[in-house]
């Protein structure tokens, strides 16, 4: 296991679409979504366990949801929690995690990943992320991952690649463009042209290449955090971070320097992944029994010429279903919702009136 191999774990989105499950004081990374006894963040935590030490992964995240980090991952140290008093983004928290990391090894080469995402396949993964950290350890470049697509799909980014390699490594490919969400025909037209992938929003650098390239291309972000970099791992770390985020732009990474950059590659992957952006998604993924129900992880429901149906209830409440088909059924903290499969794009609609309605509470 290499010592010089960092993760940093990017928790602090609220995950308003898989209200209300998910809610601002309880978000989607903290949920067991499929009943298997962990929760997405920490399974995120135990796949990196194999690709370096313990004492190498750091959670970022906002300040609201420290409690629930040390509650669920318990043996991570109080320097491993990086709490953001604000909301600023992708940018913000990865030149916050990188300089800190940067401050204790400089020859950190460093995984910077989502804390909601599941992967099917570990071996593959582990694999493909050690490859990965390798060619970013020997190579002045800034590394994303992306997902060779199955179908035209209009949820995710997409990157497209070049011919052009990267000479230690026939598998990386030069990065051409990054397109956010397409239309449907604009997705048709990537999947056939067959140099696109969905941009899984995983990113692999040195710890100095990444610097660089804040530097170079957010150069007041860069300032603002190299300003205190000799405050990061102290007791004064986290009064200097309060200040700093006051100062920082609300700017995505892919924005501020993967689309800028001229040193960005991508690695095309296929582990079985998921970013649980939908209902839709935790549909696709779950178990589902002979005419395609999904129950989780209820124990008491009963269904009658129902088909097609995801129930997602407490364990301790009786379901039952009529005649349903193709409907999304999740309870949770006495609120219920029920809206078709192919209508969920409207639970931001629901969250929005029910907030309209009864303020926060709900939310």
């Amino acid at each position: 296991m290499n010592k010089n191999y960092y993760v940093l774990i990017m928790a602090g989105g609220v995950g308003s679409r898989f209200w209300p499950v998910s809610r601002t004081q309880y978000p989607k990374q903290f949920i067991d979504f499929f009943g298997v006894g962990k929760t997405l963040i920490q399974s995120t935590y135990e796949r990196f366990l194999k690709i370096c030490p313990a004492e190498n992964i750091f959670i970022v995240s906002n300040e609201i949801y420290t409690d629930l980090i040390k509650e669920q991952l318990p043996n991570l140290s109080e320097n491993q929690i990086m709490a953001e008093p604000l909301l600023r983004n992708t940018a913000p928290c990865i030149a916050y995690g990188c300089l800190k990391i940067a401050e204790i090894n400089p020859n950190a080469t460093i995984v910077v990943t989502p804390s909601d995402h599941t992967i099917a396949d570990l071996p593959a993964f582990t694999e493909t992320i050690e490859q990965s950290l390798k060619a970013a350890s020997e190579n002045d470049c800034l590394i994303t991952l992306g997902i060779r697509p199955n179908r035209p799909d209009t949820g995710y980014g997409y990157i497209q690649h070049t011919d052009h390699v990267l000479n230690t490594d026939k598998d990386l490919h030069k990065v051409k463009t990054f397109t956010e969400k397409p239309n449907l025909e604009l997705a048709k037209s990537f999947i056939q042209s067959g140099d696109f992938l969905w941009n899984a929003g995983i990113f692999i650098w040195s710890a100095k290449t990444i610097l660089n390239a804040f530097s170079n291309h957010l150069p007041d972000m860069y300032d603002i955090f190299n300003a205190g970099r000799s405050e990061l791992n102290t007791p004064r770390e986290k009064s200097f971070i309060n200040n700093a985020y006051l100062q920082c732009t609300n700017i995505s990474i892919d924005f501020g320097i993967m689309e800028k950059a001229d040193n960005v590659y991508v690695l095309p992957a296929d582990f079985g992944w998921s970013d649980l952006g939908t209902w839709a998604s935790i549909y696709d993924m779950a178990e589902k029994d002979y005419v395609g129900n999904a129950v989780i992880p209820s124990e008491q429901v009963v269904m009658f010429d129902s088909s097609n149906c995801m129930v997602n209830v407490p364990k301790d409440k009786l379901v039952i279903l009529n005649g349903l088909h193709d409907f999304i059924i999740v309870e949770s903290n006495n609120t219920l919702m029920i809206c078709p499969r192919d209508e969920e794009q409207k639970v931001k609609e629901f969250v929005a009136e029910v907030k309209s309605r009864f303020g926060n509470k709900y939310i």
